[in-house]
């Protein structure tokens, strides 16, 4: 790795994937097609919410926010892996780069909160049915949904800043884009009190999240097995299985990655990271389009609106 004065940083140099010339445009396409999908299926779900009169309940508004924020989750780093892929290693200004590294933590900080939103809703509609629609109100809903981006956006200047601030000998990331471990072995300095202060900062939010959606789900298990018939217990069941999958997704990634020391995963991040940072938001849409009959439904109603517009014109 390059060696770089201490005190002043202008550029990072991404080291990206090291594959073989011929692999590069099959995995730029690859690449780039979960991109494009990504961005496809989650314009999919806000256009669709918003055309569906029967979607206009808090539950979907809430996925419609949460694709919303995929959007630009995914957008943050697929450009700097797309350019990766075709032209391998490439500079990045130290700006640009602790830019993309807040943003990236605000946005994935947000999504943990939204989940957590999206738990309450659930626990509120089967918990609670007949005080929800007062409880859940469109003003909550609002509240709930610029809390997340406000609280999401506030925590990630603690790792952002201690980042920013760190001297930096090595500018050779090893990494498609600007992660904290990656950027922490680049430093100068002993940075074992700035990796504790970052994980008591994502680990106690993911952490007590993750807890207040299991305690949600608890009482909504409860609730569900004392329903009188099957029928009403599988119904219930279905209009949490998607939230329930896409929590696992996200919490099971986030724990690999922020679980281990800054070294434990020396070589394997950018690996990983594709996991959260791209299949993620890539499967997300998927999951509540696929394993929902309220979206299904809306999309054949959606669809046969569509067609007789266009035979009648």
């Amino acid at each position: 790795m390059a060696p770089a004065n201490h005190t002043s940083t202008p550029t990072f140099l991404l080291s990206g994937f090291t594959l073989p010339h011929s692999l590069r445009p099959l995995a730029f396409l690859g690449s780039l097609s979960v991109y494009v999908l990504t961005l496809t299926g989650n314009l999919f779900i806000m256009v669709l919410v918003r055309a569906e009169p029967g979607l206009h309940t808090p539950m979907y508004f809430f996925l419609s926010v949460l694709s919303f924020l995929e959007l630009w989750y995914v957008s943050t780093t697929a450009p700097t892996l797309l350019r990766s892929l075709l032209w391998g290693r490439s500079h990045i200004p130290a700006a640009a780069c602790f830019i993309q590294l807040y943003v990236f933590h605000a946005l994935g900080i947000t999504e943990c909160y939204l989940l957590g939103a999206m738990a309450l809703d659930r626990y509120l509609a089967i918990c609670r049915p007949l005080h929800y629609h007062s409880l859940m109100s469109p003003r909550l809903r609002v509240v709930l949904a610029g809390a997340s981006w406000a609280a999401g956006f506030l925590a990630a200047t603690v790792p952002a800043s201690l980042m920013a601030t760190l001297p930096f000998c090595l500018t050779e990331v090893a990494h498609y884009f600007c992660d904290l471990v990656p950027l922490m072995r680049l430093a100068c300095m002993d940075t074992q009190w700035h990796e504790h202060i970052i994980k008591i900062v994502i680990g106690t939010i993911n952490g007590f999240d993750f807890l207040f959606i299991v305690g949600l789900y608890g009482g909504i298990l409860r609730t569900v097995l004392r329903l009188p018939s099957g029928a009403s217990r599988a119904k219930a069941f279905s209009t949490c299985s998607s939230h329930i999958t896409v929590v696992a997704l996200f919490f099971g990634s986030a724990f690999i990655v922020y679980s281990g020391a800054s070294g434990s995963h020396a070589g394997s991040d950018k690996y990983i990271a594709l996991v959260y940072a791209l299949i993620t938001p890539f499967f997300n849409p998927i999951i509540y389009t696929l394993r929902n009959k309220e979206v299904k439904e809306a999309v054949r109603r959606v669809s046969r609106r569509i067609w007789t517009l266009l035979r009648g014109s």
